[in-house]
């Protein structure tokens, strides 16, 4: 949808001209255009530096070239270093007289071409990953039996403890008596949860060549969202 006049007065439009701003090099050299008053016109007041840091800079650009001179009516507004006069009006007053005689809305992203296009996707891009907040995580408690009594422990604890994925943490661990002998090996692991399949874990991992050389089976004891 365009982005008009009136949706400036929003909190999306102020975002959606963030948007627009971001990455963009306004108001180059001495001059500003028309739509750079038009638009400056339609913002109702300035916008926050800290949720609008590039509009709330293009706003001030704006608002110092227009006190030190009112501009006419051309497309490109050329601004004179030459100090204002005294009838000058204050900026804001002057870019609503000057949007006033131009009743046509702005469509902010009517002319945009493939790599402005390109580099907004790219920024938005960086954004989400940026914001991305961190998966939640689980603790779980996992019961590992070996073949026989005679399956060295040691070294299957070791042999557990070699497999090493992106968000898995192993932690504390002991020796169970399950009868006859034999023992099993009771561990704790944390796990990120959108990097880490427990089911995954025991059947690609722990449940195969060369493990599975001292591991006869897994059981999930326990599952808990930390």
């Amino acid at each position: 949808m365009a982005v008009t006049f009136s949706d400036l007065h929003t909190e999306a439009g102020l975002k959606s001209l963030e948007s627009f701003l971001s990455g963009k090099t306004f108001i180059s050299g001495d001059e500003i255009t028309k739509d750079d008053v038009k638009v400056y016109a339609a913002v109702l007041e300035k916008p926050s530096a800290d949720l609008y840091p590039t509009a709330c800079q293009w706003y001030d650009t704006v608002a110092s070239k227009l006190a030190s001179s009112f501009p006419g009516k051309a497309a490109g507004v050329s601004i004179s270093a030459q100090a204002p006069s005294a009838e000058a009006a204050p900026p804001k007053e002057a870019a609503k007289e000057f949007a006033a005689d131009d009743d046509d809305d702005l469509d902010l992203f009517g002319d945009e071409t493939e790599e402005e296009k390109k580099a907004a996707e790219e920024r938005d891009q960086a954004k989400a990953s940026t914001k991305k907040k961190e998966s939640g995580k689980s603790s779980v408690l996992m019961d590992i039996k070996p073949w026989d009594d005679e399956t060295d422990m040691k070294k299957l604890e070791e042999a557990v403890r070699s497999v090493e994925l992106p968000g898995l943490l192993w932690g504390a661990s002991k020796l169970v008596a399950v009868g006859y002998g034999i023992k099993k090996l009771t561990i704790m692991l944390t796990i990120i949860d959108d990097l880490v399949s427990v089911d995954d874990l025991i059947e690609e991992r722990l449940t195969v060549e060369p493990i599975n050389e001292y591991v006869q089976s897994c059981d999930i004891v326990a599952f808990n969202k930390i």
